[in-house]
C-alpha cells in the first residue's frame, strides 16, 4: 500500500481497518458451528471451510498482478482472508472454551496460557518468515509462500478429533443441561462466584424437566438426526444469547472492554509510515521486531497466569491501561526525537515499545479471555465466545477507524509527520478514559474468575 499503490496513511490505515472487519462478526461463523452441523460435524468442516478462504486470497493475489495493484481489489481480497482466519479462530475459541469448562476455573488460566503461548510461538516463527522475505522475496512469491501455509493448516485438520458420536454427546448436553436456567436465574447483578451456586440449584429443580425433554425428544426425532431443525437449534442458540446478556455480572463488563477499545483511536499503520518514511527503517526490520513482540506476549502470559491471577480484575485493568499509557509516551518521546540526547537508537526504542505494548495488552486480554470461556453455556461455546471476541474486535476496529479520521484530520500525509505527536497526545488521553468507567466491572470479580 505504501511503496507500489503510495497511498496515504489515512488511506492505509482506513482499508487495513475495513480488512480486519470479519474478525468483529464473528458470532455468525460461531452460530454456524455451533448449530449448523456438517455430515454430523460442528468443528472440522468449518476448519477445512475456513482453510480454503485463508488458502485462496493469497494465491490468486500471487498470481495476479492486476488484482495486487488495485486497492480495491486488494482490500476485498484480504476481507476474504481474514473472513477464513477469523471463522477458524471461532472454532479454536469454541474448542478451548469446551475445554475451560470441562477443566474448570482452577486449569482455566492454564489452557489459556496454553493457547495463547501455542499462538506465540507460531507468530515468532511467522515474524522472523515475514522479515527474511520482505528483504529476500519479490511481492508476489511473498504472497504464494503465505498460501502455503493455510496448506499446512488444511492439513493439520486431519488430525482434529470431530466424530458424530462426540457431536451427538455434545447436543444431547446442549438440549438436556439447563443452561439458559441457570443464565435467566433472578438476582443478576450479584457476583460472579455466586452463579455456579444458583446454576446446581437450578440444575437440581429441572431434573425431572429433563426426563421429560428426553422421552419428547425420543418421540418426536424418529431418524434420531439433529440436521432436521436446524431452526430450532438457531432458536435456541439466539435465545440462550439473549438471555445470558441479560446478566449485568456478563454485560457491564463486556460494555466496558467495547468502550475501552473504541477510545484508543489507533494509529499503528499510520506509525509504520512513519518509522519507514522518517526514520528509514526497513520493512524486515519492523517484521523481524514482531519476534520480541511474541516472546513479550508469551512472557506476559507467564507473569499474569503466575503472579496476576488472583488479584481484582479492576486493578489488573488499571494495571494494564496505565502501562499502555506509558508506550504512547514513549511513541510521543520517539516522534519528538526526545531519546536522541540519551544515545538511544531508534531501533531500540521501536524494539522496546512493541514489546512492552503486547506484554501489557495480555494483562487487559487474558482475563477478558478466561472470564468468556467460563460464562459459555453448553452447546452454544462457540457462538458466546465469539461474540464476546467480537464485542471485543468490534471495539478495536471502531478505533482504528477513528485512528483513520484523526490521521486525515491532522493532515498526517507521507511527507508531513508535523501533527504525529498530537495524535498521539489524543491516543494517550484516550489509553486512560476507560479508567474512569471500571465501575461496570463488579468489583468482587478476580482475574480467576472463581
Amino acid at each position: 500500500m505504501k511503496d507500489l499503490m503510495k497511498l496515504s496513511p489515512s488511506t492505509s490505515q482506513f482499508l487495513v481497518s475495513l480488512a480486519y472487519f470479519p474478525w468483529s462478526i464473528k458470532p455468525i461463523y460461531g452460530i454456524l458451528s455451533d448449530c449448523i452441523p456438517i455430515k454430523q460435524r460442528k468443528r472440522v468442516p468449518y476448519l477445512i471451510i475456513s482453510s480454503c478462504l485463508s488458502l485462496l486470497p493469497w494465491l490468486i493475489l500471487g498470481l495476479s498482478q492486476t488484482l495486487r495493484t488495485s486497492a480495491n481489489m486488494l482490500t476485498s481480497l484480504l476481507i476474504v482472508q481474514n473472513m477464513g482466519s477469523a471463522m477458524a479462530d471461532v472454532v479454536i475459541d469454541a474448542m478451548v472454551a469446551e475445554a475451560v469448562r470441562l477443566a474448570g476455573p482452577v486449569f482455566a488460566g492454564d489452557l489459556q496460557s496454553l493457547s495463547w503461548s501455542s499462538m506465540a510461538v507460531g507468530g515468532i516463527f511467522g515474524s522472523l518468515l515475514g522479515g527474511y522475505a520482505l528483504s529476500n522475496l519479490p511481492i508476489h512469491v511473498i504472497y504464494v509462500v503465505f498460501s502455503t501455509l493455510p496448506f499446512f493448516q488444511l492439513v493439520s485438520c486431519m488430525f482434529v478429533e470431530d466424530s458424530p458420536k462426540r457431536f451427538q454427546s455434545a447436543i444431547d448436553e446442549h438440549n438436556n443441561q439447563s443452561s439458559v436456567t441457570a443464565f435467566s436465574e433472578e438476582g443478576s447483578g450479584e457476583a460472579l462466584g455466586k452463579e455456579g451456586t444458583r446454576r446446581r440449584k437450578g440444575t437440581r429443580k429441572n431434573n425431572k424437566r429433563r426426563s421429560l425433554s428426553k422421552q419428547t425428544e425420543a418421540n418426536e426425532k424418529p431418524n434420531g438426526s439433529f440436521n432436521s431443525s436446524p431452526c430450532l437449534s438457531l432458536k435456541s442458540a439466539f435465545f440462550s444469547l439473549c438471555t445470558a446478556f441479560k446478566q449485568p455480572a456478563i454485560l457491564r463488563p463486556m460494555a466496558w472492554f467495547f468502550f475501552s477499545n473504541v477510545t484508543i483511536p489507533n494509529i499503528s499503520t499510520v506509525m509504520f509510515y512513519y518509522q519507514t518514511e522518517e526514520l528509514h527503517l526497513e520493512a524486515s526490520f519492523l517484521g523481524t521486531a514482531r519476534v520480541i513482540g511474541w516472546f513479550s506476549l508469551i512472557l506476559g502470559t507467564y507473569t499474569y497466569n503466575r503472579y496476576f491471577k488472583h488479584k481484582k480484575l479492576r486493578d489488573i485493568l488499571v494495571f494494564a491501561h496505565v502501562g499502555l499509557a506509558i508506550i504512547s509516551l514513549l511513541d510521543i518521546a520517539l516522534v519528538l526525537r526526545l531519546h536522541i540526547p540519551h544515545g538511544i537508537g531508534d531501533k531500540y526504542m521501536v524494539l522496546w515499545g512493541s514489546a512492552l505494548a503486547d506484554a501489557i495488552n495480555q494483562f487487559k486480554m487474558m482475563p477478558f479471555l478466561i472470564l468468556s470461556g467460563q460464562l459459555c453455556p453448553p452447546g452454544i461455546e462457540g457462538t458466546l465466545f465469539a461474540l464476546f471476541m467480537s464485542i471485543n474486535n468490534l471495539g478495536s476496529t471502531l478505533g482504528s477507524f477513528l485512528g483513520a479520521a484523526l490521521a486525515s484530520a491532522l493532515n498526517i500525509s507521507t511527507a508531513q509527520f508535523d501533527n504525529l505527536a498530537l495524535g498521539l497526545g489524543v491516543q494517550l488521553i484516550g489509553t486512560l478514559l476507560p479508567i474512569g468507567f471500571l465501575f461496570l466491572v463488579p468489583n468482587e470479580v478476580t482475574g480467576l474468575t472463581s
